[in-house]
Order: C-alpha cells, then sequence, then structure tokens
C-alpha cells in the first residue's frame, strides 16, 4: 500500500472539524510514513466567505511543532491547496512567494464566480455543459498560473452532477482534456490521483483511468497520490488500489515533493 498521502485537510478547512494532530496520529495509525497537509485557501469563494480562509500565521505556528514532536513517527510536510480562479493569479502568486509551503495543489473548486460542490452552478445547465466548462476554466487557470505543482483532482465536478459519470468521459471531452496536460507537462508540473472519486461513490478516483493514461501517453511523469481526507478516518483512502491503477495506466512510480521539488518513488 502507498505510504504517503499528501493531500489532507484538518480544523484550519472550512469543511474539517478535525484537528491537525488527530490527522497526524490517524496517518500514523494507518501506518503511513508521510503526510502533507493541504489546507484549502480558496480566496472569494463567496460559498464559503473570507472569515473561512485561514491565517497563514497561525497556521504554521500549529504545524511547526506538530512536525518536529512527531518526527521521529511520520514526516510531516506543510502544504496548501489554492482555490485557482482566472482574476486572481496575481494575488496567489504574491502569496505563494510569501510563505514556506512545501508543496502547492493548485484546485478549481469555482467557476463563474460560484462553487460547484454546492450545486446551484447545474441549475438550468446540463452536466455536459458545467462539466465542459469548468474543464475550460481549468485550461485557463493552467496557462496563466505559474505558482502552484500538480492540479488537484480533475474532473471533481463529475462528484456534483446529476447524472455524475454519465455524462462524463475522456473521449467526450477530449479536445480541452487534452490541452490541460500539454500545458501541464509543458511548464514541469503535475498531477494528482485523488481517491475522493471513489470516496464519494464513482467508479473511479480522480482523474478518471482514460485520463492517467493519456496524461502518461503525453510524456507526464510527475504524479502525487492523495485520499483529500477531512477526517482521520478518510486517511488513504481506498490506497490498497493505487498502486493497480497507476500501473494500469502506464506509470512506474510517483511522486513526492520536498521544498517544492518532485521525487520520484518507485510505485510497491
Amino acid at each position: 500500500m502507498m505510504k504517503a498521502d499528501v493531500h489532507m485537510h484538518t480544523n484550519f478547512s472550512s469543511d474539517s472539524d478535525s484537528s491537525p494532530e488527530e490527522m497526524i496520529q490517524g496517518a500514523i495509525a494507518k501506518g503511513l510514513e508521510v503526510l502533507c497537509f493541504t489546507d484549502h485557501f480558496d480566496k472569494d469563494n463567496v460559498a464559503w466567505g473570507p472569515e473561512d480562509i485561514f491565517n497563514p500565521e497561525e497556521y504554521f505556528q500549529v504545524l511547526l511543532p506538530l512536525k518536529e514532536k512527531y518526527k521521529d513517527q511520520i514526516k510531516v510536510k506543510i502544504g496548501v491547496e489554492i482555490g485557482m480562479q482566472p482574476y486572481l493569479e496575481p494575488f496567489y502568486r504574491r502569496f505563494i512567494q510569501k510563505y514556506p509551503f512545501e508543496f502547492v495543489i493548485g484546485s478549481v473548486h469555482s467557476i463563474w464566480k460560484m462553487d460547484i460542490a454546492h450545486g446551484e452552478i447545474f441549475e438550468g445547465h446540463s452536466d455536459e455543459e458545467i462539466y465542459r466548462a469548468t474543464l475550460e476554466e481549468t485550461l485557463e487557470d493552467v496557462r496563466i498560473y505559474d505558482d502552484f505543482d500538480v492540479l488537484g483532482h480533475m474532473d471533481y465536478m463529475v462528484r456534483y452532477g446529476e447524472t455524475k459519470e454519465k455524462e462524463y468521459s475522456y473521449q467526450r471531452y477530449a479536445d480541452v482534456i487534452d490541452e490541460i496536460l500539454k500545458t501541464i507537462i509543458a511548464k514541469g508540473k503535475g498531477i494528482e490521483l485523488n481517491t475522493a472519486g471513489l470516496k464519494y461513490g464513482l467508479p473511479f478516483a480522480h482523474p478518471h483511468p482514460d485520463v492517467l493514461k493519456r496524461y502518461r501517453e503525453l510524456g507526464g511523469e510527475i504524479i502525487t497520490v492523495g485520499a483529500d481526507g477531512h477526517r482521520p478516518d478518510h486517511i488513504a483512502y481506498d490506497f490498497y488500489k493505487v498502486s493497480d491503477i497507476l500501473k494500469s495506466c502506464g506509470f512506474k512510480y510517483y511522486t513526492e515533493f520536498s521544498d517544492r521539488k518532485p521525487v520520484f518513488k518507485q510505485l510497491p
């Protein structure tokens, strides 16, 4: 089983009630060797509100002592998951340069200034329309942004559609997905395998295996693994499936990040 979960949330994120120490203890209990906290920083997400964005100084004040406390039991890394929107690129560039994050996930949680997970965006639109619009905005984001390491949970929006995966396939959106993947590869960035898709009842982790295969065919190598956990029982969710998924898609290695630099590890 994979021993590194590098997408994890705590009560620094508005959608988690778990303390960082609870998550560390949960990761140790599951036999992990590496974890990375990647709490949400979604500026201007109107569904959450400004009071739900964590204070970066407090974040490091809490996490650094825990990193030291548990250093003999597990390697704790401090990252962040930013909520990309095209007009926010200058803000996030300054934000990432200001703080010593070890890993940065760039994710798309909102389009048209609406939070996808809250569902209202689907009202009056077909799933296909929203899926395509999300992918098109993702393409715009990855073209504009440079200060991220991997693109988070590509095809995340499928969780929230009325028909879920029935209106989604790589082939249906291959034109825009290929451009996203080519842009990421050209910039030396990566993607993640996010097992939360399985947790939320989809028949695949994010992104769909056909997307993973295409990423590899195009020359993509940087791929991290995270369960996107918000409480201890979410940690390393279905990680026993990860190695087989990645190998079946042509990967021999997965990636961890050390001070924003990719480190390749052989798949177990």
